[in-house]
């Protein structure tokens, strides 16, 4: 027999049983679309890492320290911050000294305020840094622009260092300077959604004024978009201002709990410098615990939650194919038992056992690439869905191609065995039938 002929038993086949072949396709349906939101939920999971720790250096790495004592503030900042996290910093999960890098945790009850000079000494006696900078960060309400009322705002104090360190880019103006620092000058490098928010456009914010907390700053930068990081803490969002100045007007002195960030040369060599730091400050605060974290181990973390939900989410599609393809194997078997004598008749009139196996392979195969393809637009349609609930997806050919594949091959391997029983029936005694 021709393979056109069998095709065309196939289709007459198929389309005279539109309900059955519907029905049979349910399974390969949901496991098609599984697999394309799969992939799409995976990349978009893998893009949102890339985005939130985008501004981090490799070797970054963080000190904080949180005072435990009875005290109203707890030692714990300015505005919930967390224990100083920098804005644009995954910080805001970690500030609560209960974590640890390579050390333990324990509570303190020595109120200690790291410092520009142990910044200084981490330089001096630790080996293999490329740079080191101190900052604070705290919320404070800003008026000014096009704000009709008050508005909180995180506000950062910062150095010159920071930028380089947090690899912030800026689209117009310049970023905070030394010379601001020692003067405590009353300037401001604005976020690009601060600036839009605040005064329009960048461009608008640009040298215009702003007051945190009553006070006047002059606009000298508007930074470029930086994207958010997974403790929802933005640079995007956040005003920066010189570090000293913060101190002073916007934190109060002994109110600030401030965070040092230093960026090893060598990303292999982390690890090393973490011990390193803990020894250098433990000669200057022997009573204390801090909590050092590093950039790697943030990255690392986030990114194999990603994959386990996507291994996760693998499993799922797994099972939803094999469900699909027993379904496929169980309206076969019933499919030969219905059409015996025309398989007996097909014997009959000279079909070989490789064209009934054939005939049956492909009408499974058919199915299957039924299911695959309304999989497929069922998942593209379902991905608008899955953005309005805050999840990322992007979508890919891969994930297109795959999802076919694995429907074609689940009809096939499934489809086989009935298919190679209804090649094996006798002639004789299918007629009977």
């Amino acid at each position: 027999m021709r393979l056109t002929e069998i095709f065309r038993l196939v289709w007459l086949n198929v389309t005279q049983n539109k309900f059955k072949m519907a029905l049979t396709s349910v399974g390969i349906i949901a496991g098609a679309a599984t697999i394309v939101l799969v992939i799409a939920i995976g990349r978009g999971g893998q893009a949102d890492v890339a985005d939130q720790f985008k501004n981090l250096n490799a070797g970054a790495i963080d000190i904080t320290y949180k005072y435990s004592g009875n005290s109203g503030a707890g030692g714990g900042g300015f505005g919930g911050s967390g224990g100083g996290g920098m804005p644009g910093r995954n910080m805001g999960g970690f500030g609560g000294g209960g974590m640890f890098f390579g050390g333990f945790s324990m509570e303190n009850t020595e109120r200690i305020e790291l410092s520009e000079t142990d910044v200084e000494e981490l330089e001096l006696f630790i080996p293999g840094l490329t740079a080191a900078t101190i900052s604070a960060s705290g919320s404070s309400t800003v008026t000014g622009g096009d704000l009709e009322e008050e508005a909180s705002y995180t506000i950062a104090g910062v150095k010159s260092s920071y930028a380089d360190v947090s690899n912030l880019s800026l689209s117009i103006g310049d970023f905070i300077s030394d010379q601001d620092d020692e003067e405590l000058s009353k300037t401001a490098v604005l976020g690009c959604d601060a600036a839009e928010d605040i005064f329009g456009s960048a461009y608008s914010a640009f040298g215009s004024i702003i007051y945190i907390d009553e006070r006047s700053y002059t606009v000298i930068g508007v930074l470029e978009k930086m994207g958010s990081v997974s403790s929802g803490i933005s640079p995007d969002t956040s005003i920066f201002i010189p570090y000293q100045t913060a101190r002073k007007y916007v934190f109060g002195a002994g109110n600030i709990s401030p965070q040092i960030t230093v960026v090893a040369e060598n990303v292999k060599e982390v690890a090393e410098v973490i011990d390193n730091i803990e020894v250098v400050l433990g000669q200057s605060y022997p009573n204390a615990s801090f909590t050092i974290t590093d950039a790697g181990s943030k990255m690392e973390a986030a990114s194999k939650s990603s994959d386990t939900l996507t291994i996760l989410l693998y499993a799922v599609a797994a099972i939803v194919f094999l469900i699909g393809g027993i379904g496929i194997m169980n309206v076969l078997f019933v499919s030969v038992k219905e059409r015996t004598k025309e398989i007996g008749v097909l014997k009959a009139l000279g079909s070989s056992q490789k064209d009934i196996l054939t005939e049956f392979l492909m009408e499974a195969a058919m199915i299957s690439v039924f299911g695959g393809v309304v999989g497929v637009m069922l998942a593209s349609a379902c991905m608008p869905l899955a953005s309005t609930v805050g999840m990322r997806v992007e979508p890919s050919a891969q994930g297109i191609v795959l999802a076919l594949s694995f429907a074609i091959v689940t009809g096939t391997v499934f489809g086989f065995y009935p298919a190679f029983k209804a090649s094996r029936l006798l002639p004789v005694e299918a007629l009977k039938e």
